[in-house]
């Protein structure tokens, strides 16, 4: 088939955020799971926010002059992250992903980019199947939960609004734990205002940019990720994303009343170190 790859921009917005809705609500329904986006109006505001951003690479797909798909790829720090890479429900397994896969890692190839990382839903074989004949590896399985607020402060953890001081002590937990800052991130979280840390004994020892699915938190510990969870407001979107083989804070957030919602795969590519500490990645990786 004809496929062109191009650069998104502003205008493919409306188009490409039905897309992304419908396809992700497609895969849902049909392994009878919750949408990861309530409506059209929330993917058109997902997809316009990466097309807006200059920290996102975006690039879009056309067949016979009609979009048909999109991906973005996350550069806001060096380790990038991939999607939401979504395909028109009406020509998905014609190699259209595929093609969207290769360019972003191409373009991290390119701009050089140490490692490239994802997140995908459990239940989505298919999509599995592509990254591992792309050359991903799994690396962690996550339980993405969600409930009510804990609203429970937990003694000697003080959980306050971050502030751009605080940026240079988050990113060195963040390189404590990952081998890697992701200081882009955090800049922005804390100029939209959802940046929070956690401090024990008057240093700050994790960071969450929002309790949310598009958000990631870090702490050296796991009770500074629960004190964290802990003084949330709410969980926005589908959840937040806790790894599986942290049995201690998966089954303290389960005993707090928050249910899980699927189960997903962290994948990447290139560099990767296992986790010294506590996290809780976003839906980018």
């Amino acid at each position: 088939m004809d496929l062109i790859l191009r650069p998104g921009t502003a205008d493919d917005a409306a188009e490409c955020g039905r897309i992304c809705y419908e396809a992700f609500a497609g895969v849902a329904e049909e392994h009878a799971f919750p949408p990861d986006f309530p409506s059209p109006e929330v993917g058109v505001a997902l997809i316009e926010g990466a097309l807006t951003h200059p920290g996102f690479y975006s690039v879009v797909a056309e067949l016979d002059g009609r979009i048909v798909g999109s991906n973005f790829l996350d550069e806001r720090s060096a380790v990038v992250g991939v999607g939401p890479v979504t395909v028109d429900p009406t020509v998905q397994n014609a190699g259209v992903g595929r093609r969207l896969m290769r360019d972003v890692m191409d373009r991290a190839a390119e701009r050089g980019a140490p490692g490239i990382r994802l997140l995908q839903s459990g239940y989505h074989n298919r999509s599995f199947a592509l990254y591992v004949s792309l050359g991903f590896a799994h690396r962690a399985t996550l339980a993405c939960v969600q409930g009510p607020p804990i609203g429970r402060p937990m003694p000697g953890y003080a959980v306050r609004e971050a502030t751009d001081a605080d940026l240079g002590a988050c990113n060195d937990v963040c390189r404590q734990v990952h081998g890697v800052d992701r200081g882009g991130e955090v800049a922005d979280a804390l100029k939209q205002g959802t940046a929070r840390v956690v401090e024990r004994a008057g240093r700050v020892t994790g960071y969450a940019t929002d309790l949310a699915f598009f958000a990631h938190a870090v702490g050296e510990t796991t009770p500074d990720l629960q004190a964290l969870i802990a003084a949330a407001p709410q969980f926005g979107g589908p959840g937040i994303l806790v790894p599986v083989s942290d049995s201690a804070l998966l089954r303290w957030c389960l005993s707090n009343g928050l249910k899980v919602v699927q189960l997903m795969s962290l994948m990447t590519i290139g560099l990767y170190n296992q986790p010294d500490g506590a996290y809780l990645p976003s839906i980018l990786y």
